[in-house]
């Protein structure tokens, strides 16, 4: 049924022989995942792409078919393009455009500064935000049916040569038709730090693209901490959580950035910055703004945005004694 839907529409299908003259018989391997591996190839008429290969085959390939359903058909300039796919028996790519300057998380996470100036110095932060609001603005309102991407981290957001911020990584994505408020789903979805509460207790609410708002709101606040969310290597983890570390600092006034030189407009910035990541990482997904406000907020007056409540339970709250 998906060959005969997607085998002569737009992405191209290709075969196993020719996926692997693409690779030049996989010859450079350029990154690794829990589906499989990544290798960069060439189309016959020279475009660079990066080729998906699908070792985790078992089942009937639904991360695979999620990925060619719903990117397939849609373009934006800040989701990545998938231009073809191949399926032979157990034999799985996916061929995207290829994207070399790696992911947002290599930048967020780097001690080296020229890395780091390139998109998190204040100014460019509101920009790499929006870029990132403005894909999932699209997928949630701008397609024919609403795209629930369920992965949004900065792992999965990818840049090009131009340091242009494209979504990636759609096997965990669900379509739903765009008045469909709740979304039902058997399992939660996505990756442990990033998963909207309600995704594990319904005592939060419904599961909708109000899940999506909450994974980009943690994502800006590592952006603008360069902590991760949660860190294994940190003892006493309830004292780190990274929302509460930094509704605290912004309600006391205190710095975003720590061990850099920063002015006091580059520090309004990312203290607006922090307040918008704030509503959308609260608990209540009623209370968190959609991508459409998001994106007004991050193009608006910023300096008129309202502190949200504390967008959790505090960690004293439920500390065990």
């Amino acid at each position: 049924m998906f060959l005969e839907t997607y085998g002569t529409s737009k992405p191209t299908r290709y075969s196993f022989a020719e996926v692997k003259k693409i690779t030049k018989r996989f010859k450079e391997k350029v990154g690794q995942g829990g589906f499989g591996s990544v290798y960069k190839g060439e189309l016959p008429n020279g475009v660079p792409v990066a080729v998906k290969m699908s070792e985790n085959s078992t089942g009937e390939g639904e991360e695979f078919i999620n990925e060619v359903a719903t990117i397939g058909l849609i373009h934006h300039a800040n989701i990545v393009r998938l231009l073809g796919f191949c399926s032979e028996g157990t034999r799985r790519a996916l061929i995207y455009e290829y994207m070399p300057n790696e992911s947002l998380e290599k930048y967020i996470f780097s001690r080296d500064s020229n890395i780091y100036q390139e998109l998190l110095v204040p100014k460019k932060m509101v920009d790499t935000a929006l870029g990132i609001a403005r894909g999932m603005e699209y997928l949630h309102q701008g397609c024919n049916k609403r795209i629930l991407h369920f992965d949004i981290m900065p792992h999965n957001i990818l840049l090009d040569y131009n340091f242009n911020l494209k979504i990636s990584d759609f096997g965990l994505a669900k379509l739903c038709a765009r008045d469909q408020s709740i979304v039902t789903l058997t399992a939660a979805r996505g990756t442990m730090g990033y998963i909207a509460p309600e995704l594990y207790s319904r005592n939060f609410g419904g599961v909708s693209y109000k899940s999506d708002v909450y994974s980009f709101g943690m994502l800006v606040l590592e952006m603008i901490s360069g902590r991760r969310n949660s860190d294994p290597s940190v003892d006493g983890q309830n004292e780190v959580y990274l929302p509460e570390w930094i509704f605290e600092r912004v309600i006391i006034g205190q710095d975003l950035i720590l061990g850099r030189e920063t002015t006091g407009e580059e520090n309004e910035k990312v203290r607006q910055l922090a307040i918008v990541a704030l509503w959308c990482v609260q608990w209540n997904p009623r209370n968190r703004p959609s991508m459409i406000r998001v994106v007004n907020m991050l193009t608006g007056r910023l300096e008129n945005l309202q502190m949200p409540a504390k967008p959790f339970v505090s960690s004293e709250s439920h500390e065990v004694p």
